[in-house]
């Protein structure tokens, strides 16, 4: 059984740093992409960033340049480092991964990814 721990979040002023880190155990399949999706109340889901089995990486047009996905050797894990953080950037973060790219693409469309974190919590105020 696949399960995506999440760690990290919590609340930080504009313009503040916070680090997210997610684990996957019981992850079998050789290929996958990896990473973040959002969503703030009476919002839709947004695609946060992602990085698949190549290292090859995707942002969100509204995060790049603020916020790095990178894995750690201990692969599948992934973290996102969120930096100068905006009132908009305030949701629930939930880790997602899956053997094809179909959720990062189509997520708005309602497509889910094969497995989901429980989710963290990410405020910043202004």
């Amino acid at each position: 059984q696949v399960q995506l721990v999440e760690s990290g979040g919590g609340s930080v002023q504009s313009g503040g740093s916070l680090r997210l880190s997610c684990a996957a155990s019981g992850y079998a399949y050789s290929r996958y992409l990896m990473g973040w999706f959002r969503q703030a109340p009476g919002q839709e889901r947004e695609g946060v960033a992602a990085i698949d089995s190549d290292g090859k990486t995707f942002y969100a047009d509204s995060v790049k340049g603020r916020f790095t996905i990178s894995q750690d050797n201990t692969k599948p894990t992934v973290s996102l480092q969120m930096n100068e953080l905006k009132p908009e950037d305030t949701a629930m973060y939930y880790c997602a991964a899956d053997i094809s790219d179909s959720w990062w693409l189509f997520l708005q469309q309602g497509a889910v990814p094969r497995f989901r974190g429980q989710g963290t919590q990410v405020t910043v105020s202004s």
